[in-house]
C-alpha cells in the first residue's frame, strides 16, 4: 500500500475500492476490540450490533453517571476512527467520481454499512465514454423511459415481497433488514435499473421509488401477508427510506460511464436484502424494556380510588379512532383473591391479560407481573383469518403498576405504568407508535376509574 493511504491528515488524493475495503475492515476490528475491552472494564456486554442498536431505552437524559462515563469514553475512543473513516471515504468518493457531499452517509446508522458496501462495489472512474461500456444484460432493460421504469418497479418490488414474506412469515423477524434495508434498496435498485441507459431526472427517479414502495404494500395486503394497520404504521418510515434510496440511485446514475457498473451495484443490493435479514435473525438481538407512565388527578380519596383500581366494571364502547382500527382495548378488570398472590384479569377486546399481584400496598401501590396476554390487535384485512406473527408476542407486556398518591387537597394522583418490550426494529421508530398506543390504553382505564371514583 502506498504511504498516501496512511496519511490520515490529508483528505486529498484517491483510494481504490480494495484498499478501502481492507482499511475499513481493519479499522472496524481494531475499534470493536477496543470498545469490548472498555465495556469489559465497566462490566457491560458489547456486541457488534451496539454500533446500530442503542442499549439506552430510557433515553440519554436518564442514564446513570457510570453509564455516562462509559459512553463518554467510547466517544473519545471513536474520534480518531471517525476522522480516519471520513478521510478514507472522501478519497474513495473522489476515486469513484462521486460527489464528495455524500460523505455524511458515513455517519448514519445502518446506512453507513450499505454505503460502505456500495463504495466497495463501485470501481474507479474510467476515462471512457458511456456508450463504449455495455453489458450483456443491457438487452433485458428497455431503453424507453416507461419500459425501464416498469422493469425497475416490478423486479425490485417482486424481490422485496419475497424477502418480506421470508422475514415476516418464515423467520418471524421484524427488524432493520425488513423496515430499513428493504425500503432503502427498493428505492435504490429501482432507480438504478430505471436510469441504466441514460440519466433520469430527480423527480422521476423519486416517483419510481415511490411506485415501487406502493406496489410492495399493495402486494403484501393482497396476498394476505400483512394487514392494513401494520402497513399504515410502516408507511412513513418506508416512504422516507425509499426516497432516500432513490435519491442515492439518482446521484449514482449521474456518474459518467456508470451504466457498466450499475447492475453490479443492483446485484449487491439484491444480495444484501436477504443477507441482512438472515444475519439479523441469526444474531437474535434482544429488545430493551420500555416504560410508559400516564397519570390523572381524581377528586376522591385514595381508599375509594383503590377499590376501583383493583377491579372495575365494564367500560363503555370506545370512541377513540385508534381502537376502531383493530388495536386491542380494555373492557373490564376482575380479581381472584386478595393481597400478594391474587390474580387480576384485565379483559381486552382480543382476550385477557393474566396479572399475578406482586405488591399489594393498600391504598398506595398495586404491582403485578404479566403471565399471559392476548393478541395486540385484530388486523384490518379482506381476509377473515389473517394472523401475521407480529400480532402475538411482538408487543410484550412484562409488568405494570398503579400508584396512588394522596394530595393535600384531598384528591388523589393515580399513575399507571406499563413496562413492555417491542420486538420491532428500529426501536426508536416503533416504540413511538407503541408508546402512543399504551398511553391511550392507560387513559381509557384511568378516566374510567376517575369517573367511577368521583360518582361513587
Amino acid at each position: 500500500m502506498s504511504s498516501q493511504l496512511f496519511d490520515v491528515w490529508n483528505w486529498q488524493g484517491k483510494v481504490g475500492r480494495t484498499r478501502y475495503l481492507i482499511s475499513g475492515l481493519l479499522l472496524l476490528a481494531i475499534k470493536h476490540n477496543l470498545d469490548r475491552l472498555v465495556a469489559a472494564l465497566y462490566g457491560y456486554p458489547w456486541r457488534i450490533l451496539n454500533y446500530w442498536v442503542s442499549d439506552i431505552p430510557t433515553g440519554i437524559a436518564n442514564i446513570s453517571r457510570r453509564e455516562a462515563s462509559f459512553y463518554a469514553l467510547l466517544i473519545v475512543i471513536a474520534l480518531p476512527f471517525i476522522w480516519i473513516g471520513t478521510v478514507l471515504t472522501l478519497r474513495r468518493l473522489r476515486d469513484a467520481n462521486l460527489p464528495l457531499w455524500l460523505v455524511p452517509l458515513f455517519f448514519l446508522p445502518f446506512f453507513n454499512l450499505a454505503f460502505f458496501i456500495i463504495l466497495v462495489a463501485i470501481p474507479s472512474e474510467a476515462p471512457r465514454d458511456r456508450e463504449q461500456l455495455s453489458s450483456r444484460f443491457a438487452r433485458w432493460i428497455p431503453r424507453g423511459e416507461f419500459g425501464s421504469a416498469a422493469l425497475g418497479v416490478l423486479v425490485t418490488a417482486g424481490l422485496s415481497v419475497l424477502i418480506t414474506t421470508l422475514s415476516a412469515n418464515g423467520l418471524g423477524s421484524y427488524g432493520w433488514g425488513l423496515f430499513v434495508g428493504i425500503p432503502f434498496f427498493l428505492g435504490l435498485n429501482s432507480v438504478l435499473i430505471y436510469g441504466y441507459h441514460q440519466p433520469r431526472s430527480l423527480g422521476r427517479c423519486l416517483l419510481v421509488a415511490l411506485l415501487s414502495t406502493a406496489l410492495v404494500g399493495i402486494s403484501l395486503f393482497a396476498v394476505a401477508i400483512e394487514g392494513l394497520i401494520c402497513l399504515i404504521m410502516a408507511l412513513p418510515l418506508a416512504i422516507v427510506l425509499a426516497l432516500f434510496g432513490g435519491f442515492i440511485g439518482f446521484v449514482l446514475q449521474q456518474r459518467r460511464s456508470f451504466s457498466n457498473q450499475s447492475l453490479r451495484v443492483v446485484s449487491v443490493g439484491f444480495l444484501l436484502m436477504p443477507g441482512l435479514t438472515l444475519l439479523e435473525y441469526s444474531i437474535g438481538e434482544t429488545s430493551p424494556v420500555y416504560a410508559v407512565k400516564t397519570s390523572v388527578v381524581i377528586e376522591a380519596n385514595a381508599q375509594i380510588v383503590w377499590s376501583n383500581v383493583v377491579s372495575f366494571a365494564q367500560l363503555p364502547p370506545p370512541t377513540e379512532t385508534i381502537f376502531k382500527t383493530g388495536i386491542a382495548y380494555p373492557i373490564r378488570a376482575d380479581i381472584a383473591g386478595h393481597g400478594v398472590g391474587a390474580v387480576r384479569h384485565c379483559v381486552f377486546s382480543t382476550g385477557e391479560f393474566v396479572e399475578p399481584i406482586t405488591v399489594w400496598d393498600e391504598p398506595r401501590l398495586l404491582s403485578f407481573s404479566v403471565s399471559g396476554q392476548p393478541p395486540a390487535m385484530e388486523e384490518m384485512s379482506i381476509y377473515s383469518d389473517l394472523h401475521p406473527p407480529h400480532v402475538e408476542h411482538y408487543l410484550i407486556s412484562r409488568r405494570g403498576q398503579f400508584e396512588l398518591k394522596a394530595l393535600p387537597d384531598g384528591t388523589t394522583l393515580l399513575e399507571g405504568t406499563t413496562w413492555y418490550q417491542n420486538r420491532f426494529w428500529p426501536g426508536v421508530y416503533w416504540h413511538l407508535w407503541s408508546d402512543a398506543i399504551i398511553h391511550r390504553i392507560h387513559q381509557r382505564v384511568l378516566v374510567h376509574i376517575k369517573n367511577l371514583s368521583e360518582h361513587k
